[in-house]
């Protein structure tokens, strides 16, 4: 039997490769589709590319785009009823372009909060003649920029955004020197989620690093004030630990908030 896994750490719904006894399978049809759709009493409806979707759960939040990051649960089975693979109830956070084709258009049929059934025809799964079906629930569509723009407004925070999507506050300009981005610093920090959860807190006496080894927006953001200087970076999750996050202390597609005291440029 072929090895089907959802595979989260890397954030991509793939297979392994066919054996010789998987060559000899019969693949599955349409037919085979609209047979388990009577047999289980679904409400499904076919879409252009083939793929039939039952919605269960309607949902009430935004629907996701193919580009989005997402935070779904999925349980994936085969038309016999074999399980292949069950993410948690939380859901894992997945990049929606890495998946295969039945599962980028399908959760676009589904809003925040939705819930329902994929019947993934093998064209848009992995060719190898399974029909996958796929029960999703729809947890979160991470939209960092309406996030972090929530959170300037409630808090009344004067930020300015650069080009790559950081947001920053100089809260202390600094008369020391400016660092590059090969500058070796020492920085005392605090670093707190959106809803304030602290994650990571160095002392007074602060840590030295390289700005090139650490994350994208502690990189460019520590550059923008000088030695002496204190500022408060909010940084989108593709500056920071991306969509896979930091377990567990950071979730996937985390918005990281820092408030750091650049002590010295070394």
């Amino acid at each position: 039997m072929k090895n089907y896994l959802i595979l989260f750490l890397s954030i991509a719904l793939f297979s392994s490769c066919l054996s010789n006894e998987d060559d000899k399978i019969v693949a599955e049809t349409e037919t085979d589709i609209i047979a388990y759709i009577e047999n289980n009493n679904l409400e499904a409806t076919k879409t252009a590319s083939g793929l039939y979707y039952a919605v269960t759960k309607e949902g009430t939040g935004q629907s996701p785009v193919p580009t989005s990051n997402v935070i779904v649960s999925i349980k994936g089975s085969f038309l016999d009823g074999t399980v292949f693979s069950e993410s948690s109830a939380s859901g894992n956070p997945v990049r929606l372009r890495d998946q295969i084709f039945g599962l980028i258009e399908g959760l676009q049929l589904f809003k925040e909060g939705g819930e329902g059934t994929l019947l993934v025809p093998t064209e848009l799964a992995f060719n190898d003649g399974k029909v996958l079906i796929l029960e999703i629930k729809l947890i979160d569509v991470i939209d960092n920029e309406a996030d972090i723009l929530e959170y300037i407004a409630t808090n009344n925070i004067d930020a300015e955004k650069t080009a790559s999507g950081l947001y920053y506050v100089i809260n202390k300009e600094g008369n020391g020197e400016r660092p590059s981005r090969n500058s070796s610093v020492t920085v005392a920090y605090k670093g707190y989620l959106l809803d304030g959860t602290v994650f990571d807190q160095s002392d007074a006496a602060g840590i030295t690093f390289n700005l090139n080894s650490v994350i994208p927006g502690w990189t460019e953001g520590i550059q923008l004030f000088k030695e002496g200087g204190e500022s408060t970076l909010i940084i989108p999750n593709e500056l920071g630990y991306g969509i896979t996050g930091r377990p567990p202390s950071i979730p996937g597609g985390a918005v990281l908030i820092f408030d750091i005291n650049l002590i010295k440029v070394n």
